[in-house]
């Protein structure tokens, strides 16, 4: 359980951290903070307990109207605003003294949409978070996306973090060309964040989209894998639920067994961030779904 973390959204809270951290874990996710006493505490907690840190951008809530730089976005105002955002919290981490070992970013931001799949429960804080095909042609997001990854590459150097791209809504341009995976080779220090409960969602919603084939794509430059499970049938309900033995594919929930597995066999160096509501089970329920993934990921 050493490759293990916990996530931490909003603060630092004391009761989850206690509950669902294990001495041995890797670390903390943390996003979102709400006071720098929160900060303090995932500080002085890291230096005690000598845990890793990770950061879900950005640290600190209320930095910018929406919580995912829109790093693509056509307007290159809003654009350079997003990398300036980026670039003060990297500045603010680094005066605080808080060395993470990675920052992660939904990648792309906005999200480029086919028309024809119901997006409808894709969560979307604001409208400006994506766009359609029609909108973006795919020469604009070749350009804008290799701009995105040479000032990546270079922060991470500069600030000592991997930059990791968590995949978020994905189109024909990622799943149906190589040019992200040509991206991740120029620039290796740049990592990927698969999201299992993601995956499942948009192949349920897109029937052009294979969840297998992303992992199989993606999983050799893998380094945070976020965990947690979703049943899709009529509706989707049961968001960001505890991975179990006991959820079965055939009622709708996320193949985790089989995307773990494919995962495995092509990149074993991976982190498992549980992005899951473990308030939603039991003590023993937490245990049984940490022994599970750990005996999956051996």
């Amino acid at each position: 359980m050493e490759n293990f973390m916990i996530g931490q959204y909003g603060k630092f809270d004391y009761d989850k951290f206690y509950r669902d951290f294990r001495s041995n874990f890797y670390g903390i996710e943390a996003c979102l903070f709400q006071t720098q006493e929160d900060i303090d505490h995932l500080v002085k907690e890291s230096s005690n307990q000598g845990f890793n840190i990770g950061i879900h951008f950005p640290l600190r809530a209320g930095i910018s109207k929406i919580r995912d730089p829109l790093f693509l976005c056509l307007d290159k105002e809003v654009r350079d605003h997003a990398f300036k955002i980026m670039e003060d919290e990297f500045n603010f981490i680094k005066e605080k003294k808080i060395k993470p070992q990675y920052i992660l970013f939904h990648f792309p931001k906005p999200v480029i949409l086919d028309k024809d799949v119901n997006w409808k429960n894709w969560r979307f804080a604001d409208p400006i978070e994506y766009l359609f095909e029609a909108e973006y042609q795919f020469e604009e997001f070749k350009e804008n996306s290799n701009c995105l990854f040479q000032w990546l590459s270079e922060k991470g150097r500069q600030y000592n973090f991997t930059p990791i791209l968590e995949l978020d809504a994905l189109n024909k341009y990622i799943y149906d060309t190589q040019f992200i995976e040509e991206q991740l080779m120029l620039f290796p220090n740049i990592r990927v964040c698969l999201d299992l409960g993601r995956l499942h969602i948009q192949e349920q919603i897109d029937s052009r989209f294979i969840a297998m084939s992303i992992i199989e794509k993606f999983a050799p430059f893998t380094e945070i894998v976020h965990l947690w499970n979703v049943r899709v049938d009529e509706n989707i309900d049961n968001n960001h639920y505890p991975a179990l033995p006991n959820l079965k594919p055939k009622d709708g929930w996320a193949p985790i067994e089989k995307y773990l597995e494919q995962i495995k066999t092509i990149n074993k160096n991976i982190k498992i961030m549980f992005e899951h509501r473990s308030d939603l089970i039991s003590d023993e329920e937490l245990e049984e779904c940490y022994s599970w993934i750990n005996e999956l990921i051996k």
